[in-house]
């Protein structure tokens, strides 16, 4: 009987003993950061691009000076970029709409219908900002661990505050004033999101035992629900329009409904992640065989877990992204098209290169942008 998923799940235990036991908030940056940015590991979120808007004429190559570690996202048919120097917006044409000067270390963005919080993981300042301005700031006692934003524009920030071991939660209302503040008593927040309907919080924390999510309604001091998962490690959770959770750990994607129920949408079966992209009610995994090595298989599937695609993988996959029914995937050797059901779709102009890229964001219309050091360059299916 092969022993090596028992292995892995007795690791995974290991690791989450440990990092009680460190009790140091360099540990959680380091969970973050892997989680946000995808340094390290491969996992990072990924956002669609126009997604839902009319196509726009698009530059060939864009340049950004933000300095190192950037980030990327789409926002409001623009392209916003924070990095160790500040935060740049640039237009679908090229040109800069927007730039401020922010000094960041570990920047992370992230961006919902129109708005964007960008900040610095362990600084103390978010910045809320459009295409052309900053809406607001907000500026945090403790350390930041990880900010999100929904489709409302409320905010949630988690930070480690001084004396303080467990976390704190604050969700912000779109105009940026606090409206609700939770101290964790356990596991360590490593991060929140607030509900479609601004209702409740539902917040991603790492306890001894496992991961758990803990959800609290706004209009009460008092825990509403928790869902627990005994030894297991959650590396993002997401709410669905419908208002149900979406959650991939280390083992599987599920879903955690009002109920408290969990719905097992794939489970990996000793596979080890290695990339994941939502859009919509479609999710895309890359599952690896080995621990070490990149034979794996790339799959696709539905809301009710039906695969959709399913695809044999040999080659490193650096970075991949999902929107308006198109999967682009960031190899090594290039840049690749599929169709949700895993259909390669040929590449337009295939003396466009890809080297040097980190990341990638698939952008509507069959269009992608990947990301390097010096700029970023558009890749287009070919019609």
């Amino acid at each position: 009987m092969d022993e090596s998923p028992k292995k892995e799940k007795l690791f995974r235990r290991r690791l989450i003993r440990i990092a009680f036991s460190l009790l140091s908030f360099a540990v959680l940056s380091y969970i973050a950061v892997a989680l946000i940015t995808g340094n390290g590991s491969g996992l990072f979120r990924v956002f669609g691009m126009f997604s839902g808007r009319s196509t726009v004429e698009l530059a060939d190559e864009y340049f950004f000076d933000v300095g190192r570690n950037r980030v990327f996202a789409d926002l409001d048919d623009s392209f916003a970029a924070a990095g160790t120097l500040g935060i740049q917006v640039l237009d679908a044409g090229g040109n800069e709409t927007f730039r401020d000067s922010f000094r960041m270390n570990t920047p992370a963005i992230d961006v919902q219908n129109g708005r964007a919080v960008a900040y610095d993981i362990s600084g103390n300042e978010v910045r809320v900002l459009s295409r052309t301005e900053i809406i607001t700031s907000i500026n945090t006692e403790g350390a930041i661990v990880s900010a999100s934003i929904n489709r409302n524009g409320w905010i949630a920030v988690c930070t480690q505050e001084s004396g303080i071991t467990r976390g704190v939660v604050t969700v912000y209302s779109n105009a940026g004033s606090e409206v609700y503040r939770v101290r964790m008593a356990t596991g360590y927040v490593l991060s929140a999101a607030v509900s479609p309907d601004n209702r409740s919080v539902a917040i991603l924390n790492l306890a001894d035992d496992g991961s758990r999510i803990t959800f609290y309604n706004l209009n009460s001091e008092n825990v509403d629900r928790v869902y627990s998962l005994p030894g297991g490690l959650i590396l993002d959770i997401r709410y669905l329009p419908s208002g149900d959770m979406l959650a991939i750990s280390t083992d599987s994607l599920f879903i955690v409904d009002s109920s408290n129920r969990d719905t097992q949408l794939y489970e990996f079966d000793g596979k080890r992640l290695g990339n994941f992209a939502f859009d919509g009610n479609i999710a895309a995994l890359h599952l690896l065989e080995y621990s070490v090595g990149h034979q794996g298989k790339l799959l696709t599937l539905d809301e009710r877990g039906r695969i959709l695609g399913e695809l044999d993988t040999e080659r490193e996959i650096i970075s991949m992204s999902l929107s308006d029914g198109y999967l682009t995937v960031l190899r090594g050797d290039g840049l690749m098209f599929f169709d949700t059901a895993l259909e390669e779709l040929p590449v337009s102009d295939r003396s466009t290169s890809a080297a040097g890229a980190a990341k990638v964001l698939t952008l509507r219309g069959g269009n992608a942008l990947a990301a390097g050091d010096h700029s970023a360059v558009i890749f287009r299916v070919e019609n």
